[in-house]
């Protein structure tokens, strides 16, 4: 895909996400976790880079989102998946300046950050 065409994806998934019931939201988000823990580093970077520039960009599509649960289904999944997701976060983060990791920090739970290692 062409980058416009990923941005417009992100955009779009971070401003509809809060509108969908947490309980389907909280089983959908669940199981592309699940998913992005078996494809290849370089595409879960690709991805996550993409959602992380999104929320750059208007860190304040986080705030609707129920950043808590997010956290619990994040926990839900094996030792092995957490890892995997951490790790292709902390990489991204690597990347990204202080002034960007700050703007999301803002909306990270605390406890999300210490466990994921940000």
């Amino acid at each position: 895909m062409k980058d416009d065409e990923k941005e417009e994806i992100v955009n779009n998934a971070l401003q509809v996400g809060p509108t969908i019931p947490f309980d389907s939201f909280a089983g959908l988000f669940k199981i592309w976790l699940e998913v992005l823990s078996t494809i290849s580093e370089e595409q879960r970077e690709e991805l996550f880079t993409q959602y992380i520039k999104g929320v750059i960009r208007s860190p304040g599509k986080l705030v609707s989102f129920n950043m808590d649960g997010i956290f619990e289904v994040y926990l839900s999944l094996d030792s092995k998946q957490t890892e995997i997701i951490a790790k292709t976060l902390r990489d991204v983060f690597s990347t990204i300046s202080e002034a960007e990791k700050n703007k999301i920090f803002l909306v990270i739970p605390e406890q999300a950050k210490i466990k994921i290692g940000l």
